[in-house]
């Protein structure tokens, strides 16, 4: 159920400038920075198996071996 906002669910700052602040769209960067970052997403379960990078990378570079994967670079 929504309930109307009023003046009390306001709760910026009396110091910010509201007016400033309109007109602000969401997600605009959001396809640049994708483009631009190799994370990916871990599930709960595999990140229990392998909670650092260094250990993410080792199963992935033993797997790629594995299978005959070349590493780029190497």
């Amino acid at each position: 159920m929504r309930r109307d906002r009023t003046e009390q669910d306001d709760d910026l700052r009396p110091e910010y400038d509201a007016s400033v602040l309109k007109g602000g769209s969401r997600g605009k960067y959001t396809e640049a920075y994708r483009a631009g970052t190799n994370l990916a997403r871990l599930d709960p379960d595999v990140r229990a198996a392998f909670p650092t990078d260094e250990e993410v990378n080792r199963a992935l570079r033993s797997l790629m071996e594995a299978a005959g994967a070349e590493r780029p670079g190497h």
